[in-house]
């Protein structure tokens, strides 16, 4: 890479965060086994690399490193230098202000979960409500809530590896929802995170609304693969995937599922399972599965494993709309109105789904060990939520051993993931993803892909 294209600086806060203590300095740039550096680093180098389209976080940062970040502690308040950073977070020299507020939201982030989360008694892992607790004081630190304010945040879950066409069609749905003065929740990466966001910008542009809200939910073993794209404009870093998934279902009064691969079918999974709980099942939540024309024969699949698998209870949680944005957001729009009589009825808050029951199996960080993955029940002899609790946490080893670091590494070490179960449970997996490989949504088109799972048969 040429000189030219890198740029050191010192750059200043936005908002509040102007002051750390001589204690947080030190966690940050503390480079031994404990410390927090390589993930400041890291989750500090995607916000920067915002145009970044590889999802190979090895290539991200082997691309990039040369490039440092340093505190600088001054009696005026809180700096940080940046060392041969990427340019195209730059312009004519100085850093793009959006950027720029998502970098210090790493910083606030990832030592309010070291300093008040990972090391305050008061939650107790062991326990759902504590966990709950836990994301909702994350979010609440994030300055994620706006009370008194009736339902309008519509989550958005998409694959990152999406045809254009299928991009495109984010948009147009996007747009839709803005002209209705909805705002957008994603995964806040590239393909299906970032299409609706800039649909609704064009929306709410029309509209004249102001403050838009395009929330980026992420967390670090994503984030350095998927980089927030250029439209987030509220970062928010989980400390991982299941805090990352409970903050969605617990902060958006809505989802839309676009077309996606392992990722997006851990979401739905994930959804589901917890629409299935019985306690759930006379909550009202808005849950939308649509694409263009072209991706019927995606929905298909993934309706009819769900079939399969969870049961027509599970379809019946879901409305399938095809190459029809309009309808997408007249569907809605008719749910949040529910969800707001509803919450108005029982008392609930608008801006914290807290009536939603989250079993503790949902909740339990799950790491995707070789271990771990060929331990997974995969049988119908248990509660259907139990089922999509342990597909979605099948789902989620692909996506590590596809784009995150340490799941690329175990694969490179000790070969793919082994998943064994039922053989008629098994044989609808293999076939669900051998689709999504046959249709790229593994990786970026272009790709090559070697399959990071084998599935096996009891």
């Amino acid at each position: 890479m040429k000189q030219e294209e890198l740029i050191s600086t010192v750059v200043s806060p936005i908002g509040t965060m102007n002051v750390l203590s001589s204690s947080e300095v030190s966690k940050l740039q503390d480079t031994t086994q404990g410390g927090l550096y390589k993930l400041f680093r890291q989750c500090a180098l995607a916000a920067l690399n915002c145009d970044e389209h590889s999802d190979n976080p090895y290539k991200i940062l082997e691309q990039h490193k040369d490039f440092d970040i340093r505190i600088i502690q001054e009696h005026r308040g809180l700096k940080l230098e940046l060392i041969n950073a990427p340019s195209d977070a730059f312009v004519d020299g100085k850093l793009i202000k959006g950027i720029r507020q998502n970098l210090f939201s790493v910083v606030r982030d990832i030592l309010y979960v070291a300093n008040e989360v990972s090391t305050d008694h008061k939650f107790d892992t062991n326990k759902s409500d504590d966990i709950s607790n836990m994301v909702f004081h994350m979010l609440r630190h994030a300055k994620a809530f706006v009370p008194k304010v009736l339902p309008n945040l519509v989550v958005c879950w998409g694959g990152h590896s999406i045809s254009d066409y299928e991009y495109k069609y984010t948009k147009r749905v996007g747009y839709q929802l803005g002209l209705r003065g909805y705002h957008i929740c994603t995964g806040c990466g590239p393909g299906a995170m970032k299409g609706p966001m800039k649909g609704a910008t064009i929306g709410h542009a029309k509209q004249r609304i102001g403050g838009s809200r395009f929330i980026g939910l992420t967390e670090p073993g994503i984030i350095a693969a998927e980089s927030p794209n250029p439209i987030v404009n509220e970062l928010i870093i989980m400390p991982d995937i299941e805090k990352r998934l409970e903050a969605f279902v617990r902060l958006g009064h809505g989802i839309v599922v676009f077309p996606g691969g392992p990722g997006t079918c851990e979401e739905i999974l994930y959804i589901l399972g917890i629409l299935l709980h019985p306690k759930n099942q006379h909550i009202p939540f808005p849950l939308i599965f649509t694409g263009p024309t072209k991706a019927k024969e995606y929905f298909q699949q993934i309706d009819k494993f769900i079939g399969k698998t969870l049961g027509t209870e599970a379809q019946r949680r879901y409305k399938i709309i095809i190459e029809n944005p309009p309808a997408v957001a007249k569907e809605m729009k008719q749910g949040l109105e529910e969800i707001s009589k509803f919450r108005k009825q029982t008392g609930d808050a608008y801006h914290f789904n807290w009536l939603l029951t989250i079993d503790h199996e949902f909740q339990l960080p799950f790491e995707p060990t070789h271990e771990a993955m060929a331990a997974l029940q995969l049988t119908k002899d248990q509660p259907t939520y139990l089922l999509a609790a342990n597909l979605r946490r099948a789902m989620s080893g692909i996506v590590a051993g596809n784009v995150k670091e340490v799941g690329i590494q175990a694969i490179a070490q000790h070969g793919p993931f082994k998943l064994t179960g039922d053989p008629d449970l098994m044989a609808d997996i293999d076939q669900l993803l051998q689709s999504f490989v046959e249709q790229y949504r593994m990786k970026l088109p272009g790709s090559h892909y070697e399959p990071c799972y084998k599935i096996m048969k009891k």
